[in-house]
């Protein structure tokens, strides 16, 4: 049995595998307007006194006319009193591993493996529900095609991540997004257009087991993760397996994963303090490979799945978690945590 150390070596960089900024990303770019924008703030009351009253930028001050409805700022009217609806919880009082997964599959939960590609024929996984290659091509308008159709692993690393998920959540339908190479590199664009096709399609959990350290795509994956958890796609990401910036796994609307060496694969760790939020198996596993074979490996790769077949575990259960709910139910479960917030 082979054994591949996540350590970023020269032509063979093992987990977590990253992306350069090779290509610049498309739509993006130019003068984006400020960062930041003051709201409006409206005065209840009396007007300033004293003639040319001093008014901020983005700052009004408005008398409140007696007889008048109160007008609302953006977004408001969906905590008035007269509109709000009683929105169900979908959490129980005290949250279990009984409650989240017990007799749950995955089944009914799409999950997508973006990373090598997959190989479907390999016995830890069993089938592959839809494929895609996302490739660069310089004579594309967006500088990526996108080849539909089965496609195999070209390293061995989406396999692996693959066949986590799959021991986990036997039943999830699987896909795999390529957009790394033979030597488990590729393009930030290409990256970023895989991750797009992931919401595109449908999607209902994303492992990550990749990552890029260029700022010059900080806000475009930002954008779209962000796209992500409005729709509730959950984002499963692993940070770099070396110390400096790691996109998307730093942003807070994504789960992101480190490894920690236990071996049971629904052992997980809740740490309270940014960047990395879970920790999971992910030192010295055995995990599927190329040509049907299996290989003893070591990285962050390894632990994000974990995070993810045990997110589609819970949501086949819960369908109607949102990714805010979902962060809380693995926070609570987590085994970090008193015994009494996993009774059950």
């Amino acid at each position: 049995m082979g054994r591949c150390v996540d350590r970023h070596r020269p032509r063979r960089p093992a987990a977590s595998s990253r992306v350069d900024g090779a290509a610049a990303p498309q739509g993006h770019g130019g003068d984006r307007g400020p960062l930041l924008r003051a709201g409006s703030i409206q005065r209840i009351g009396a007007p300033a006194r004293g003639a040319g009253a001093a008014r901020g930028a983005g700052v009004h001050a408005r008398p409140q006319h007696r007889g008048r409805r109160l007008s609302l700022p953006a977004w408001s009217e969906q905590f008035d009193r007269d509109r709000l609806r009683n929105v169900p919880s979908t959490l129980p009082p005290i949250i279990t591993r009984e409650w989240a997964w017990a007799g749950a599959t995955g089944a009914g939960v799409r999950v997508a493996v973006v990373d090598s590609g997959v190989d479907a024929g390999h016995p830890a996984v069993g089938h592959v529900d839809g494929a895609v290659i996302v490739e660069h091509d310089p004579e594309a308008p967006s500088h990526v095609r996108f080849v539909e159709g089965a496609h195999g692993d070209v390293f061995g690393h989406g396999t692996a991540c693959a066949g986590i998920i799959r021991s986990i959540a036997p039943d999830c339908e699987l896909f795999s997004v390529r957009v790394l190479g033979a030597r488990l590199t590729g393009k930030g664009h290409v990256f970023a257009a895989g991750l797009r096709w992931t919401l595109e399609h449908d999607m209902n959990v994303v492992n990550m087991s990749l990552s890029t350290g260029k700022q010059d795509y900080f806000g475009l994956f930002h954008e779209i993760a962000d796209a992500a958890y409005f729709r509730n796609v959950m984002l499963v990401c692993a940070v770099n397996n070396v110390p400096g910036p790691s996109y998307p796994s730093e942003y807070a609307s994504v789960f992101s994963v480190a490894a920690h060496v236990d071996k049971d694969p629904l052992h997980f760790d809740y740490n309270p303090e940014p960047p990395v939020e879970f920790g999971a198996p992910g030192v010295s596993l055995d995990v599927a490979w190329l040509d049907r074979g299996r290989l003893t490996a070591s990285g962050n790769s390894f632990a994000a799945p974990h995070i993810a077949g045990i997110v589609a575990l819970t949501l086949s259960k819960h369908p109607r978690l949102t990714t805010f709910e979902m962060k809380t139910v693995l926070a609570s479960l987590a085994d970090n945590r008193t015994a009494a917030h996993r009774a059950g």
